[in-house]
């Protein structure tokens, strides 16, 4: 079975109520939804993502708390409307872990991984949307360039820009790995190209644009005395959650549950090496008796 990350602190945090309903946005390979499930009896969680062969294994590794699940094939853009078509005004909780599986890296056919050979693809839904390597064979060079740095928060960004335009066409992942590594050489355990494939595949599914659009919506989704829960593993992702949960705590709409961000155990880092840049930030939606702001 998938262990997902910080699943103790996830389940700690969301107060998973046997009644309760719940939405886990990114459902993953179904760690998060199992464990969430197995807790219920009357209740049910809607598990979402718009990864379509990510949500097929989900199906699979929960098959033992299927009745208590409801799977949605979407973007998170998209929640507020299968929620209603649900019937569902509100849920319990909400979780959402930014990470990209284990799975869609390893798989050389989505185009994730500068460590096996594939296809620049990239994207979370196949069926939709460019490719990676329709931006990095199209784009003019400033815009490369400036998505990188924007993206990755690549200092280096022009010259690795210049070095990609310079080897067009870029053929396949390994090909877009080799490029970056002769134009900056290696300064540390991490390949140069790194924070270039990840600025890439942010551009390529629109998460910053899809992140901005679950922080709005997320306070209208939940009920009373619910919770968020939101998982991150980028500077920019963490800081825009961070800044969305201030200020509806200044308004007074929610009460910030994590006054530091949590972090994963040294255990579990040791046994899970991907979760160690995981960081995670819980709210919980105001109810009644909570404190005017002044």
């Amino acid at each position: 079975m998938h262990v997902p990350v910080l699943s103790r602190e996830v389940i700690e945090y969301l107060a998973v109520r046997p009644d309760g309903t719940y939405l886990d946005c990114t459902a993953g390979l179904g760690g998060h939804t199992g464990q969430i499930a197995q807790r219920l009896e009357t209740g049910f969680v809607m598990a979402n993502d718009r990864d379509a062969q990510s949500l097929e294994m989900a199906r699979k590794n929960t098959l033992e708390w299927g009745e208590r699940i409801r799977f949605h094939h979407g973007c998170f853009t998209g929640l507020e409307k299968a929620l209603a078509e649900l019937q569902i005004a509100k849920v319990d909780g909400l979780l959402a872990d930014l990470g990209v599986s284990r799975y869609q890296l390893l798989e050389a056919g989505r185009g994730f991984s500068l460590q096996v050979d594939g296809p620049l693809d990239m994207r979370m839904d196949q069926s939709e949307g460019v490719t990676a390597a329709e931006l990095v064979n199209q784009l003019a060079e400033k815009a490369v360039a400036d998505l990188i740095y924007q993206f990755g928060e690549e200092r280096r960004a022009r010259k690795i820009a210049r070095a990609i335009v310079r080897a067009r066409p870029i053929r396949s992942t390994l090909h877009l790995a080799r490029v970056i590594e002769e134009a900056v050489p290696r300064t540390g355990r991490l390949h140069p190209g790194t924070l270039t494939f990840m600025a890439l595949r942010i551009a390529v599914n629109r998460e910053m644009e899809e992140l901005d659009g679950l922080l709005e919506a997320a306070p209208r989704l939940v009920s009373s005395r619910g919770r968020i829960i939101i998982i991150t593993f980028m500077s920019l992702e963490d800081r825009k959650v961070k800044q969305c949960f201030q200020r509806l705590a200044r308004l007074g709409q929610a009460r910030i549950l994590t006054k530091h961000v949590v972090r994963p155990s040294v255990e579990e880092v040791r046994e899970n090496p991907a979760a160690r840049s995981s960081k995670l930030r819980a709210l919980e939606i105001a109810g009644t008796g909570y404190p005017v702001p002044n």
